[in-house]
């Protein structure tokens, strides 16, 4: 545990500031302990006191960067009243200055770096350090170039600052596209077990109810219906353990599933129109157009509209006979689900039924359209067109026979 803390402890800027500004401070005590120049008074325990009181003070630069720089150029201004070496202790005020440089707007810099080249103009002039457009030149350049310094650090950090903000933005869309994932994969489980549990039980509903009316004087139509009972159930249980099986793969990682039927398509059409056939609807099939591979996902919505609108039939306008129609368009294909039937509607709840919602949606994915509305003469029509691919990607099949 302290191992693992004591890199945190280090970076802290506290200890960083501390750090440099006691080496700060070392660097001038043994710089003036080290001056045998003869030119300025001997470095004694006062000078050392002073170096370090011009030099510490920069541990609260970060803070109060103006109050720090100010307490610099006292200290420093008394060394060298004293006769000190004004050279030794010059260090701190630069840090100094820098942190105000780098926290302050130019016109606050300007004002608090002012004190400092007069300051140095007037030391230099007293120590006979050079002449006064030399040491003009300086007071003028070494603020300048702390200046400059000091604002690219401040255009660097701005940047890196941006730049956090940024990454942090695009942390928070790719966590906010991922929820939207989720959100519509439950949307898309939800459809698909609505269509499956909805086609499946009305076609068991119908035939039980023909079972149990048939039960006693006609026991071959009532078997016959029971068996279609029981493959009505297998095939929506089939179908929903895909589904599960597809769940549990995207939960468990890269693991095989199980091995279950591929999702339905156009060449399970006529599979179920037998099954609702034998519910006691009679369905013909029409192809037109040229049948052609068809990528699996709209072959799944092909499937799903005309399993619904077939659905509505049994559920709303049975008795009835139904037409299945199959136009594949040189850019589309379009699907119709019809029949003759009059509609024994469900109480009006100022609502669309789930059913048309899913078949909007699913023809919405694919770019298409899904309508459903009553016929002028009577009966009632699903219609679904999907544009297709410019170049037909390979499907399961081309389409149910004609």
């Amino acid at each position: 545990m302290r191992t693992a803390s004591w890199p945190r402890f280090v970076r802290s800027p506290l200890v960083v500031d501390t750090g440099l500004a006691v080496a700060l401070t070392a660097v001038s005590i043994l710089q003036g302990l080290d001056d045998d120049s003869g030119r300025w008074r001997p470095f004694d325990l006062t000078a050392a006191a002073l170096s370090a009181l011009a030099t510490l003070p920069t541990v609260a630069r970060r803070r109060a960067p103006v109050p720090v720089v100010l307490v610099c150029y006292t200290f420093w201004v008394w060394q060298v009243v004293l006769g000190y070496n004004p050279v030794v202790t010059t260090y701190g005020m630069l840090l100094a200055m820098y942190a105000v440089a780098a926290s302050r707007p130019l016109w606050h810099t300007a004002a608090a770096l002012a004190p400092g080249a007069v300051l140095w103009v007037v030391v230099g002039l007293a120590a006979h350090a050079g002449s006064l457009a030399g040491l003009v030149l300086q007071a003028l350049a070494i603020p300048a170039a702390i200046w400059k310094v000091a604002d690219s650090a401040r255009h660097l950090d701005r940047t890196n600052r941006l730049l956090a903000e940024a990454n942090e933005q695009l942390r928070r869309d790719r966590e906010e596209r991922a929820r939207r994932a989720v959100a519509d994969e439950r949307v898309r489980i939800a459809r698909e077990l609505h269509d499956v549990v909805a086609h499946h039980m009305s076609v068991i509903s119908v035939q039980a109810g023909l079972a149990r009316y048939v039960l006693r004087t006609d026991p071959q139509t009532a078997e016959a219906a029971l068996g279609t009972v029981l493959a009505a159930d297998g095939e929506a249980l089939d179908e929903m353990r895909r589904m599960l099986a597809l769940l549990r793969a995207a939960d468990d990682g890269p693991a095989e599933p199980p091995a279950y039927a591929p999702a339905p398509g156009l060449l399970g059409l006529p599979d179920l129109i037998e099954r609702v056939r034998t519910a006691g609807v009679p369905i013909r099939l029409d192809v037109t157009g040229r049948p052609r591979p068809l990528p699996p996902g709209i072959q799944l919505c092909v499937y799903r509209v005309v399993q619904e609108g077939l659905t509505n039939v049994l559920k709303h306008a049975a008795p009835a006979t139904a037409t299945v129609t199959l136009d594949y368009g040189p850019d589309r294909i379009t699907a119709t689900v019809r029949d003759d039937g009059a509609r024994r509607e469900a109480p009006a709840t100022g609502r669309p039924g789930q059913g048309l919602i899913g078949m909007r949606e699913r023809a919405m994915l694919y770019g298409g359209t899904a309508d459903a509305a009553p016929l002028p003469g009577g009966g009632f029509e699903v219609r679904l067109v999907l544009p297709l691919p410019a170049h037909g990607a390979e499907g399961e099949g081309a389409g149910p026979a004609r």
